[in-house]
């Protein structure tokens, strides 16, 4: 009889010793993959079992939750969701994140073991904390005059701090309410059909996610890259350009809208926007220092974040000299974001150095103590600031004396550079006009904003449509917006 039960005790113990091995594998070798197991509905409920944090603009939140009372219990509502959809993107319980709620998805879902003063037992319990707050880089004035000044046209625009790579304003036309996908019924699936079907594309963020030829405004870029490489010593003496100018090894001639261009100096080409001589003057200064100072600018950089990825930017490593000529122009296959051109006028005005651009100012937990803050670092120089200096002033007679006058402010130095560029099939799309700038406020040391605009609405006349004429003053109001809460931040009138 002992025998019998000396051998049910250690079946027993065996059996006990299989249920810890299989409660081990369960919970730490299997764990993982059950977690992220569709079948698995646990994960969801707790993920909307509680509310989601928020995402400020000037200290206000542009989200928040609404309780209700399923399952799936929270979902994500917005504030102005058109306006700030391209800051913030959507949540959804159906088809997950976008932007920066898919970029801080942890911190704004409580996952964040930053925002657990016990991470560990967090970790023991799967307990989850309330989730906590990003407040954004985004002024709220400034995002308006630009969603305002596009009025619904298919475009994109950026704003940054130069001096600190904030970004002040990303707006990205059409755009769309990511309420409209919050939920689990009919109407959310029905709306994400309209929106994917949609030939507006209103879910596309143009401003970083869009890549497009960007014409004139990339004369910049090469304007800087043959005074540092010494092709230009003297900013009004002749360039020996002809007009027509016949690309090298072609038999393609290459013409400008307007007179004047034969010969024309850098400071005369650069404020008529001369197509010749800066085609010629790419040429001139060499593939190698032109292809190094557009990476210096930001082009092919296929890592930037803000922290939503960033569309890469390119310009050709490998040309002839005719493909040399045109990409130096912003044609043939130079692409890039309205992010990037803001970067592009923003190192001018920060003496060439480009600072990371930034969409984060810091993270918080929700009762406001800090988790984390976006330091401001310097991506790469762009150019010697001598150069710097030179291209100011270039841009300044650009809207003084040029064909950017539309984004003058009274009062304020101003500079920018126009740009219409062709694509399509035989170059017969409607072009895409541009408008890069910066301004500087009576007394500042420094500018305080820089603007890129785009705007490619197909519904446009063709020869209605260039940058001093559809993106200038659109830039106009948004240097005024930010110059303005600059000053009210400060303290001013």
């Amino acid at each position: 009889m002992t025998r019998h039960i000396r051998h049910a005790a250690v079946l027993c113990a065996l059996l006990l010793a299989a249920l810890l091995v299989n409660a081990v594998r369960v919970q730490l070798v299997e764990a993982g993959s059950l977690e992220t197991n569709p079948a698995n509905r646990r994960v969801p409920i707790a993920r909307f079992g509680q509310p989601r944090g928020d995402i400020l603009v000037d200290g206000r939140p542009v989200t928040g939750s609404k309780d209700t009372g399923e399952q799936l219990r929270y979902e994500r509502t917005y504030a102005n969701g058109p306006l700030y959809a391209p800051v913030t993107g959507f949540a959804s319980q159906v088809y997950g994140t976008s932007l920066l709620e898919e970029a801080e998805d942890g911190l704004l879902s409580g996952t964040d073991p930053m925002l657990a003063p016990l991470p560990l037992w967090n970790d023991l319990t799967r307990a989850r904390s309330p989730g906590g707050e990003v407040r954004t880089t985004i002024r709220a004035a400034v995002q308006r005059a630009a969603f305002s000044g596009l009025g619904g046209k298919r475009g994109a625009v950026a704003a940054l701090e130069p001096s600190t790579g904030k970004i002040l304003a990303l707006v990205s036309a059409p755009s769309y309410d990511p309420e409209r996908l919050s939920g689990t019924g009919s109407a959310v699936a029905d709306s994400w059909a309209e929106l994917n079907r949609a030939r507006e594309k209103p879910m596309l963020n143009r401003a970083i996610r869009r890549t497009y030829p960007p014409g004139s405004t990339f004369k910049v870029v090469t304007a800087a890259a043959a005074l540092d490489s010494g092709t230009v010593t003297d900013l009004d003496a002749p360039t020996r350009s002809p007009d027509p100018y016949t690309l090298p090894g072609t038999r393609t001639r290459l013409t400008n809208e307007g007179d004047g261009c034969a010969d024309a100096s850098l400071r005369q080409a650069f404020q008529w926007s001369c197509n010749t001589v800066f085609a010629k003057l790419g040429v001139d200064t060499g593939l190698e220092p032109m292809v190094r100072t557009a990476r210096n600018f930001g082009f092919n950089d296929a890592d930037l974040r803000i922290p939503s990825a960033v569309a890469r930017s390119n310009f050709d490593t490998s040309l002839d000299k005719a493909q040399l000529a045109l990409s130096a122009i912003g044609q043939y296959d130079t692409r890039a974001t309205p992010l990037q051109m803001a970067m592009v006028s923003a190192a001018v005005a920060n003496g060439g150095s480009v600072r990371a651009p930034h969409l984060v100012d810091r993270t918080t937990t929700d009762d406001g103590d800090l988790v984390a803050t976006t330091g401001q670092r310097t991506l790469r120089q762009a150019m010697h600031p001598a150069t710097a200096m030179r291209l100011r002033e270039l841009m300044t007679d650009v809207v003084e004396k040029g064909t950017g006058a539309n984004a003058a402010i009274p009062g304020v130095v101003v500079g920018g550079k126009t740009g219409t560029a062709q694509h399509g099939v035989d170059n017969n799309g409607t072009p895409y006009a541009w408008f890069i700038s910066w301004a500087q406020a009576p007394g500042d040391i420094e500018p305080s904003v820089a603007v890129a605009v785009v705007i490619e609405d197909a519904a446009a006349d063709r020869g209605d449509i260039s940058g001093g004429g559809s993106a200038a003053p659109i830039a106009r109001a948004v240097m005024e917006a930010a110059l303005k809460a600059a000053a009210d931040a400060d303290g001013g009138p």
